[in-house]
């Protein structure tokens, strides 16, 4: 059992065995152990299904300190983590730009990247974040959430469409050399009261 707390944009999530758990800001300070973590669960999510060139490809282009920071001082995204007694377990980055021609609302914002630390799974981590994605999208009157899954990815489908996502299309997403498809997925947002 488990009880939410919100306050001063700081999503806490108590539990009865007195872990704390909370979800946040990423701060520049946050950029090394950042990137170890979303290596760790981007191999251990992808790194059995491609090959060990592609993933390192991707891997460093994709995850380092230094993108990290980059990433975490844009304007145009914001990175949640979330940390259990400190140490950090997971993480969503989301990002304003345009979407793709198959979302069907303009002012959308995506969950660029979505990552749980695999020990976390079934513990209520992802539910959590997301509604800390939500909330984020909420604030910033968005009409709609989306993001691209990996059409190879039916546990992650799972996970959004019980979020509330319907899949809208497709695009292809590079990993390394190896180009893939990612099923788009949408959820629509209450905007002002009006859905």
């Amino acid at each position: 059992m488990f009880r939410y707390i919100v306050c001063n944009n700081l999503f806490l999530q108590y539990f009865m065995e007195r872990r704390l758990r909370l979800i946040r800001r990423a701060m520049l300070e946050d950029a090394r152990a950042l990137a170890t973590l979303a290596e760790r669960t981007f191999r251990s999510t992808f790194g059995s299904f491609n090959t060990v060139e592609d993933t390192d490809i991707h891997c460093r282009s994709t995850y380092g300190e230094t993108i990290q920071a980059q990433e975490i001082s844009s304007a145009a995204t914001v990175t949640l983590l979330t940390e259990e007694e400190g140490e950090l377990i997971a993480f969503a980055q989301l990002r304003w730009m345009p979407p793709p021609a198959c979302v069907p609302a303009r002012d959308a914002g995506e969950i660029q990247r979505f990552y749980v630390r695999d020990d976390r799974h079934g513990m209520g981590v992802a539910q959590a974040l997301m509604e800390a994605c939500i909330g984020e999208f909420e604030r910033r009157k968005c009409a709609a959430v989306w993001l691209g899954v990996w059409e190879n990815n039916p546990k992650a489908m799972a996970f959004y469409r019980k979020a509330g996502f319907v899949e809208v299309g497709e695009h292809l997403f590079a990993l390394g050399d190896d180009l893939q498809r990612d099923i788009v997925m949408c959820k629509s947002l209450v905007v002002g009261g009006v859905e």
